[in-house]
């Protein structure tokens, strides 16, 4: 385990303390020194939302409804899930109808992370099922901001990597090996008339990479460009294809928000790479912008209305201003 996973997950351990003193309440098992994080109950998975303590019953209802049980994901229960996080943070403030604030906050090129005046609060939403990309399981994008302006979030905490391609990781004991393994390269196979096994399974992902990247998808490569990208140019398609299957890349784009102590999201991570290859690709780097959750808790705190959630992340996360 990573000295960075080893400290998060020490404080996560340090925050149960204080906000859950009674393990034997709310969590599955005690501290043990084995990297475990702290996992709550199944019945008691909504504590790992962070929720004010003023906050009405129907606030509570409304915050926990924008992810609803069938959508968390199966270690939800767990302190380092991200999708918690991105629950805690978007959804308080979905809630009090501020998420434009998030239009202050600028990347490292000093580029805005969302477009002014244009993050509306009721097209914003937190696991947004995209089903117009003819996916046998659609694609559940962490946050997406729907309409005619579309951003697509892909939110990181743990995470050493950007999810690959499933088909080159296909053994002969999977029932669909025979149609759909890939040796990783974008060649014609095992007698497919396409060189992509999703493509044969008309999922339309290698249709819109050329309209959104400089890959072209007439010709062989000896290792597929989206194999270890999948996830961020799935992402990213997601946001640049209308629901009509049309392209519409002029003003659309993907997110990351990653924790800027994570390895792999920092120089020579390897979230860090695919990031950069992908971006190089594009054919306008600008429709893949990143930011830290420590940014976004720099102006929580400037923000006299979310101070206690930026303290409280703050308290379970490390997302702390060192300044």
């Amino acid at each position: 385990m990573s000295d960075y996973r080893k400290e998060l997950v020490s404080g996560f351990w340090n925050y149960q303390k204080q906000a859950f003193p009674d393990w034997e309440k709310y969590l599955e098992r005690p501290f043990r020194d084995d990297g475990r994080p702290p996992v709550f109950k199944r019945e008691l998975a909504d504590n790992n939302v962070i929720m004010s303590k003023d906050m009405s019953d129907i606030e509570r209802k409304q915050l926990l409804g924008l992810v609803p049980d069938y959508k968390r994901h199966k270690w939800f229960r767990s302190m380092s899930s991200s999708q918690a996080l991105a629950q805690s943070v978007f959804g308080n403030l979905k809630l009090k109808n501020k998420l434009h604030y998030l239009c202050e906050i600028t990347d490292n090129d000093g580029k805005a992370i969302f477009d002014d005046d244009k993050l509306i609060n009721d097209g914003f939403h937190l696991e947004y099922t995209i089903d117009y990309l003819s996916e046998p399981r659609p694609t559940s994008i962490d946050a997406f901001l729907d309409g005619e302006y579309r951003v697509s979030i892909e939110c990181k905490l743990t995470e050493s990597e950007f999810g690959s391609c499933s088909r080159p990781l296909l053994t002969s004991k999977d029932s669909n090996y025979d149609m759909d393994f890939c040796d990783g390269s974008y060649t014609f196979q095992r007698g497919r008339k396409d060189r992509c096994p999703l493509t044969s399974r008309r999922i339309s992902y290698w249709k819109h990479i050329p309209d959104i990247l400089k890959w072209a998808n007439d010709i062989d490569y000896t290792s597929c460009p989206l194999y270890k990208t999948y996830q961020l140019v799935r992402n990213i398609i997601a946001a640049c294809v209308k629901p009509n299957g049309k392209p519409q890349s002029d003003s659309n784009y993907a997110v990351l928000i990653y924790d800027e102590r994570n390895p792999a999201f920092q120089n020579g991570g390897n979230g860090m790479i695919v990031f950069t290859e992908v971006r190089k690709a594009l054919h306008k780097p600008s429709m893949l912008r990143k930011c830290s959750w420590q940014n976004i808790v720099s102006l929580l705190q400037t923000k006299p209305e979310f101070s206690w959630l930026a303290d409280e992340l703050c308290r379970k996360y490390g997302f702390c201003n060192m300044d």
